[in-house]
């Protein structure tokens, strides 16, 4: 659904959702003003026409044992390093393709740096020889995570 063509009403209901997941369609209907069964029809629509994909949860990276965020960039052949294994490794959170010098934006979480080590020294055995080129940039500071 094309972002035009959310009233003043979906955004509104949207803007409470995205601070809280689980909030009731009484509190949405509170916090927005709009009527219960107006706010559960439109979520409702909402879900159906894809704007809302899904509902989740915001974890604490380091509660959960992820606090070690890396990014890689890779230059190569993609079709060839993107298998099953790579793209179902837990450790993988984003995969993003990109314009100029590399292909791929990879966000990556661990437990540490030496969890990462031993994530890279398996990327380099199974997927070095279609990759020209990476670019590895560990996270010092969260300034924004939306």
């Amino acid at each position: 659904m094309n972002q035009n063509l959310l009233d003043k009403k979906d955004v509104r209901i949207i803007e409470v959702l995205k601070e809280n997941s689980r909030a009731s369609i009484r509190d949405i209907s509170k916090a927005t003003k709009i009527r219960p069964s107006t706010v559960h029809q439109r979520i409702k629509r909402l879900m159906g026409n894809g704007v809302i994909e899904k509902f989740t949860v915001r974890l604490n990276d380091d509660d959960v044992g992820e606090g070690f965020t890396v990014f890689m960039l890779i230059s190569g052949s993609p079709e060839r390093y993107l298998d099953e294994k790579f793209l179902k490794n837990d450790h993988v959170k984003g995969i993003y393709g990109i314009t100029g010098e590399y292909d791929l934006l990879i966000k990556m979480k661990f437990r540490d740096m030496n969890a990462f080590n031993e994530f890279l020294l398996d990327f380099r055995e199974n997927y070095s020889k279609h990759i020209s080129k990476t670019l590895t940039m560990v996270q010092t500071v969260k300034l924004k995570d939306d």
